[in-house]
């Protein structure tokens, strides 16, 4: 956001023991994510799965191992990005290009010419799903941002007036509650630029606000087809229907307020000093935060009523934000101060004078992050067609069973990122009820609050706010943040134990 960006260039310079924290920070992640593929490839060795039909059992062969190879070392580079400063993308792209020239490759070698480009047409069918979908929800985003939606929120809860500790708890409802619309990340980097405009000065507080905000965006994510990509990918794939996803809110609150409850008392008790400023809603801030409502009941309505995929709802949508911004073009130029619409200085200028450009938000969605989606999706099908998910899934959800497969699926998310541990879910499909799939559902989106490199929203705030908020403050507040995770879990077992339909727990 362009708020938070500016504020952090204003931060002091870290001190030389933050620096050499932070070079640690990035050597444990490495570490830790690399020690997680490794005891992956180690599972994949020892075990064997046949191909049906066409397919030709490649787990066992050089290929498949150099398949697995690339793909962790394209993972690693993807765990550093904070310590080489190369986009993550760009490691998973090759990837997947090369694991799939591969398989191409060898199934043509073996008389199999069409096999491969079935099985990757599927898989870029799967990604164009989402991709659509996260461009518009995305589009929305930038366009409230871009009317000083966030903003205008940001500076009333900067002037309120409130406690650290009220603070505290106010940014969490909020992170808790906006999530499920917005997203987790955007979420969270827009509540820890009010922490930073109010506490900055208290290195303790901006630590366990930022805890406490990483922890209540990534839970309430978690009830929300909207909230999170492991949440949309659910809900694309069909398991769970969009209603069913609500049941998870009592588990994911536990989840937030468990650690919140805990750290509260380790607050200090102080009234920061007063901020001056308010920033204001541009014209149609209300409209477009209206549209964006009206898009995801759009999104609903076809899925559920109409038995299309959600993303041509958010198309259709899109088309609602296209025609309003129109207006907005069409009519800015009656307005006091008006000089007419330039596009070269569009973003310099400020006010209600400048027009609005749909296609301007469209060209500001992350597209590292939607790059990087295709890049994992690809991948993990790949392993997945060679055969290795098939293992993985006998390994998890046959050997060990749902529940400890479902809870280490958690676990796995607070290593590494959430999302091609879901992914690799989906692809393996085990036979589950309703009430696995939904635990599966949290365990993944709230798993990753146990360590500040296990979701976007922590590893963003480690950098926005740099040197307060770091890997080993973080750390020192897990057994608090695992005791919400273990919580969570019971009480889902508990107030959901219908959705399992009499399937054994273990």
């Amino acid at each position: 956001m362009s708020g938070s960006t500016g504020q952090a260039a204003a931060w002091p310079v870290p001190t030389p023991l933050s620096k050499m924290e932070e070079r640690v920070n990035h050597l444990v992640c490495k570490t830790l994510g690399l020690t997680l593929l490794s005891l992956f490839t180690l599972t994949v060795s020892t075990a064997w799965a046949a191909g049906g039909g066409a397919q030709i059992d490649l787990t066992s062969s050089p290929v498949g191992y150099l398949c697995l190879a690339l793909f962790i070392g394209a993972y690693g580079l993807v765990i550093a990005e904070e310590y080489t400063h190369m986009r993550k993308s760009k490691p998973v792209l090759l990837a997947a290009g090369l694991i799939w020239g591969i398989i191409a490759w060898v199934y043509a070698a073996n008389g199999f010419t069409h096999e491969a480009e079935t099985a990757v047409r599927h898989n870029i069918l799967e990604y164009a799903e989402l991709f659509l979908f996260l461009l518009v929800a995305m589009t929305y985003i930038n366009a409230m941002e871009e009317r000083q939606v966030f903003a205008a929120l940001r500076d009333r809860l900067v002037n309120a007036g409130y406690s650290l500790r009220k603070l505290f708890w106010v940014t969490g409802a909020l992170a808790f509650f906006i999530s499920p619309i917005a997203d987790n990340l955007t979420t969270a980097l827009l509540m820890c630029a009010v922490v930073l405009a109010i506490g900055r000065d208290n290195q303790k507080f901006v630590l366990l606000a930022c805890i406490n905000i990483v922890v209540a965006a990534n839970a309430g994510g978690a009830f929300s087809p909207f909230g999170d990509i492991t949440t949309l990918m659910v809900w694309q794939k069909g398991v769970i229907d969009f209603w069913t996803f609500f049941h998870l809110f009592i588990p994911s609150a536990v989840n937030w307020l468990v650690p919140a409850s805990i750290m509260h008392f380790a607050l200090p008790q102080e009234q920061p000093a007063p901020c001056e400023g308010m920033a204001s809603m541009k014209r149609g801030a209300v409209v477009v935060m209206l549209l964006f409502l009206a898009t995801i009941v759009t999104a609903v309505s076809f899925h559920n009523f109409l038995h299309l995929p959600p993303m041509m709802g958010m198309m259709t949508g899109l088309a609602y934000l296209k025609f309003y911004g129109f207006y907005l073009k069409r009519t800015h130029k009656n307005l006091p101060g008006s000089t007419g619409y330039d596009e070269e200085k569009a973003d310099e200028r400020i006010g209600d004078t400048v027009a609005f450009d749909v296609f301007r938000k469209v060209a500001r969605a992350e597209w590292d992050t939607l790059m990087f989606f295709y890049g994992v999706i690809l991948c993990v099908g790949g392993l997945g067609f060679i055969g290795y998910l098939t293992i993985v899934s006998k390994v998890m959800f046959v050997d060990w069973g749902p529940l400890p497969a479902n809870v280490m699926v958690g676990v796995l998310s607070a290593l590494v990122d959430n999302i091609p541990v879901m992914f690799a879910v989906l692809t393996m499909f085990p036979d589950m009820s309703a009430g696995h799939w939904l635990l599966v559902t949290l365990t993944a989106g709230v798993g990753g609050s146990m360590l500040s490199i296990g979701s976007a929203a922590g590893v963003a705030l480690m950098g926005q706010a740099r040197g307060k908020y770091t890997f080993f403050g973080h750390l020192r507040w897990l057994p608090a943040i695992a005791l919400g995770y273990a919580a969570s879990i019971v009480v889902h077992l508990l107030v959901n134990g219908r959705f399992f339909d009499g399937v054994p727990l273990t």
